[in-house]
């Protein structure tokens, strides 16, 4: 039996598993969405704000308005977040989808046609990667059949509904027995993975792939810019990354908000070091001890 998903469809509280959305509604028909994603750190949702900025910034990129402000949608949240448990039982941390469409209207690409802006909210457990992932690392394969998006066609910086370039990119990493993806840029540089930003370790140094190769600009990816800003014993810095150089570096890692950070053990041929003596490990906790920080700051995001 399938786990249970609880939905919040503008304010109606229902099995995701239920009816919900129109067919006519563009984000069905056409991609035309944006979405953010939230995880809790024992019960707080973190990085809230950063989040919701971002959706604006999506939002604002596609022309579409945003129908709820901050305290709207904590509040919706929180009722998704009390229903769901209801179902669910077990209190543990949750993963929280919001997708908001332009809504629906009579079929046609005009953005004219649609009537209003429509959203879901998503909980469920967090599916947080295994013990085995975090202690031997995950295996990624370079995609050469597809590149990324440029940021002058469908920039990658928006994190909207369609998905299809990632979506096919990781369907070849999966065929070569990978975890994960690699994707290129037109120019051939490393951009990022599926949903993940990627970090690579040569000595002191930590590099990851710049916003302008085109990639969704990480809230975990910007933490640890902002962290590792503060003197620590490793630079981090933004960097553009070739295949031919994927060799040169002794770890590789990726960061996400639903994996925070995970250890990379291969890309396709070329090993890189994990374990806990790692730049990696070190790295994941400095950012957990920043969670730890946030969760103590912000007692109001507390939502179970």
């Amino acid at each position: 039996m399938a786990k249970y998903i609880q939905a919040n469809t503008d304010g109606r509280l229902h099995d995701a598993s239920e009816p919900a959305v129109s067919p006519l509604n563009r984000g069905f028909l056409y991609g035309d969405a944006v979405y953010e994603v939230w995880r809790t750190y024992d019960g707080t949702l973190f990085a809230f704000g950063e989040h919701l900025e971002r959706l604006r910034r999506s939002a604002a990129a596609l022309h579409m308005t945003v129908p709820f402000d901050e305290s709207v949608l904590l509040t919706e949240i929180r009722r998704a977040t009390s229903a769901f448990f209801e179902q669910a039982k077990e209190k543990k941390d949750l993963y929280i989808r919001l997708q908001l469409s332009r809504g629906a209207g009579a079929i046609g690409l005009d953005t004219g046609l649609a009537d209003k802006p429509s959203y879901t909210i998503l909980v469920q457990h967090l599916k947080e990667p295994s013990p085995e992932a975090l202690k031997k690392g995950i295996t990624l394969a370079l995609a050469k059949s597809l590149h990324r998006n440029h940021p002058q066609t469908l920039n990658p910086a928006w994190k909207t509904g369609n998905y299809l370039n990632n979506i096919l990119c990781l369907r070849e990493a999966r065929s070569k027995g990978a975890d994960d993806v690699v994707m290129t840029n037109l120019d051939g540089a490393v951009t990022e993975a599926a949903t993940m930003n990627l970090f690579f370790v040569n000595g002191k140094e930590i590099l990851t792939p710049p916003a302008s190769a085109g990639i969704l600009e990480g809230i975990t990816r910007r933490i640890l810019l902002d962290e590792f800003a503060k003197n620590w014993d490793y630079e981090l810095r933004e960097e553009a990354v070739l295949p031919s150089q994927l060799g040169d570096f002794s770890e590789c890692f990726v960061s996400s908000t639903t994996r925070d950070i995970t250890p990379v053990a291969s890309i396709d041929k070329i090993t890189y070091k994990v374990g806990s003596k790692t730049v990696g490990a070190k790295v994941k906790s400095i950012f957990l001890k920043h969670v730890k920080e946030y969760c103590d700051r912000n007692p109001e995001l507390r939502i179970f």
